[in-house]
């Protein structure tokens, strides 16, 4: 019997598998697919954000900072690449520029260290690309950007070193408890028991939990396109560059990449 199940080998599955392979727990990972990093860890923005845009207070806000810092330590130990590149939200006329103001103040409640205001002519200076209607910007030193499926993929191979059991192709359809609390999950290769179940489910977590007769939610994913352009490009920017967020959305963005792309995105659908 193991002492821990993770159902998902995403970044959050495979972080947590890594984390706890450092304890004397037999422990194993349910992927459904037929590697790890298959689904919303293989596809996103691969961004390492500041923290300045959670509402403050929540943990979504402790949580970002918290792990914003431990990125370039875990990247030099994993091998990963990462580069501290910086982040900037920038503003097109005067209620973004005053939409500038409460995230400073956001982020500065939230922690998040090396927050400023720049105006045009030093955004321009920072990234001569952008085009004339910029006003002004948020800066963030503390973003940064990461490869993540190769992020997912080192995490993955340092714990399976440390003896976490992978079970790949094995997708979770039935969790039953027994009177002493052993959890029994079914999947079409068998069934795995064990002392305790961590849920990193991604975008399937809500049909995890009810199947587990745990709390009771329903997410709602949005599914978007990025454009990559050729390495040719990658001069066009330097920093991961947002624009001002609204209520619906943080915007389409325009980011640079690892090896040295540019992107534009994501839409939504």
């Amino acid at each position: 019997m193991e002492d821990i199940a993770i159902i998902g080998g995403g970044v959050t599955g495979c972080s947590i598998a890594r984390e706890l392979s450092k304890y004397d727990l037999k422990i194993t990972v349910l992927e459904k697919h037929d590697d790890v990093a298959c689904g919303t860890s293989k596809g996103n923005s691969a961004i390492v954000h500041a923290g300045f845009d959670a509402a403050v207070g929540s943990w979504k806000a402790k949580l970002n900072i918290e792990g914003n810092a431990l990125y370039p330590q875990l990247c030099k130990e994993l091998d990963v690449p990462f580069k501290l590149n910086g982040s900037l939200v920038v503003a097109v006329d005067d209620a973004e520029v005053e939409a500038l103001g409460e995230l400073l103040e956001r982020g500065r409640q939230n922690g998040v260290k090396e927050l400023r205001i720049i105006d045009r002519d030093e955004l321009m200076e920072m990234e001569p690309n952008l085009g004339p209607d910029c006003r002004a910007a948020l800066v963030a030193p503390t973003g940064g950007i990461v490869c993540p499926y190769e992020l997912t993929i080192a995490l993955a191979e340092n714990a399976s070193l440390n003896g976490v059991n992978f079970w790949l192709e094995a997708p979770v359809i039935d969790i039953s408890v027994e009177e002493d609390g052993t959890k029994v999950l079914m999947t079409p290769k068998g069934e795995i028991r064990s002392r305790y179940i961590i849920n990193a489910a991604g975008l399937y977590a809500d049909e995890i939990s009810r199947m587990a007769g745990a709390e009771e939610y329903t997410i709602t994913p949005r599914k978007g396109e990025y454009l990559v352009f050729d390495k040719e490009f990658g001069y066009l920017a330097k920093r991961a560059i947002f624009p001002t967020p609204t209520k619906k959305s943080k915007g389409i963005l325009v980011c640079p990449t690892v090896d040295g792309n540019i992107f534009i995105g994501p839409n939504s659908n």
